[in-house]
């Protein structure tokens, strides 16, 4: 939803060249969310989803961030102005998007390698403080 506000003020301001980018994202994110209705995710498991879905949110924050900048500093009327704002919001719910799925990510790949206790033991460190 926030992609389609900012496509939406992105065409209606000077800056409409930066169109482009919350439309694809939109279509994307609009892709994966019926790809998950429709179990599609489920047919397909050569495709690891999450994966997908983390390197959108990627791609996304970093060029929200970028275009959300430019449409800052460059243009000055009202809808570049809140298409700037709306991009630095989509920003931040990217980022939090791409750290719980990159969390998910390492949970799948820590049940997809064989645990060897070799690999990760805990050592106990020697925690010397120094109380007078």
């Amino acid at each position: 939803v926030l992609s389609f506000i900012i496509f939406i003020c992105y065409i209606a301001s000077l800056a409409a060249s930066f169109m482009m980018a919350p439309l694809l994202e939109f279509l994307l994110a609009l892709f994966l969310f019926f790809a998950y209705a429709s179990k599609l995710n489920e047919k397909f498991k050569g495709l690891y989803w999450p994966l997908t879905d983390f390197l959108r949110c990627v791609t996304a924050a970093i060029i929200y961030f970028a275009i959300s900048i430019a449409a800052v500093s460059k243009y000055n009327d009202g809808a570049s102005k809140a298409a700037g704002v709306f991009g630095f919001v989509a920003t931040i719910v990217f980022a939090v998007d791409f750290y719980i799925t990159f969390n998910d990510l390492v949970t799948f790949l820590k049940q997809g390698s064989p645990d060897s206790p070799e690999g990760h033991k805990s050592e106990d460190e020697d925690s010397d403080s120094d109380s007078d």
